[in-house]
């Protein structure tokens, strides 16, 4: 597996890859001297930064400011684009943004990654990742993200959901990784998140099956991933919830 470690970084402005990662991959905290652009081609990623989690579907691509600390988890085998960037040659991009991956900007990040690391800046090579940032700026935003704690102890407890959002862990069971009473737990978890237990992992679920219905699974399928028992009832609450089926996210 490729790292960002063993790109030349030096080499150009704007450096690409193409990489695959195993099921259940975590990449730890980091960050980069570069900007750094992702777009998964496959499986379920997600970052975490900025006390928030980020989900990637297929259809959306994130970027990443220089210097901003960040871990990914993925789900699923992932194939994975990163393009990483001179803070220089980034423009007014200083704020984390996930976005709608047009046919085009999809286009051009897979063509980027096509690139020798040499490429030429003044040739066609250059200008299609001037044209790349510039779609980038321009494309508008949408985030799927829910907030993370800032508590060690709590941080334990939506890691674990985060992994697997099907997980049914009561209130007792949180208490009981987080290492704290039921009320201690209850309250600085409120806290913290600004909402409860149930409705956090209800957005959670919500937002691992809106990617996973943009992946092309059954609506059955993704019920069944995301932790309930039929496609019913489901289908009822996301419609509660999102205020629209959950066909209409679905890949056709």
């Amino acid at each position: 597996m490729k790292r960002s470690a063993d790109l030349p970084m030096g080499i150009r402005p704007v450096v690409a890859m193409s990489n695959e990662y195993p099921s259940g991959y975590v990449d730890p905290l980091h960050s980069h001297a570069r900007a750094q652009l992702s777009l998964a081609k496959s499986g379920v990623l997600s970052f975490t930064m900025n006390n928030a989690n980020y989900l990637l579907p297929l259809n959306r691509a994130i970027w990443i400011p220089a210097g901003m600390p960040h871990s990914a988890r993925f789900r699923g085998k992932v194939i994975g684009l990163t393009i990483y960037i001179e803070p220089d040659v980034s423009g007014s991009l200083s704020r984390p943004k996930i976005f709608a991956a047009s046919p085009l900007v999809r286009a051009l990040i897979e063509e980027v990654t096509t690139f020798e690391h040499a490429y030429d800046v003044d040739g066609r090579e250059g200008r299609v990742v001037q044209l790349l940032l510039e779609e980038i700026a321009r494309a508008p935003e949408a985030t799927m993200r829910v907030p993370m704690p800032y508590d060690s102890r709590l941080q334990r407890v939506c890691d674990t959901i985060l992994a697997d959002p099907a997980i049914s862990s009561d209130l007792d069971d949180c208490a009981q990784i987080a290492g704290m009473g039921r009320r201690t737990f209850t309250r600085l978890f409120k806290q913290q998140l600004g909402m409860g237990l149930a409705t956090w992992r209800q957005q959670v679920r919500i937002m691992e099956a809106v990617s996973l219905l943009s992946a092309g699974l059954s609506i059955t399928t993704v019920a069944f991933e995301v932790g309930y028992e039929s496609a019913s009832a489901f289908t009822a609450m996301f419609h509660r919830t999102v205020g629209a089926p959950p066909s209409s996210y679905q890949r056709h």
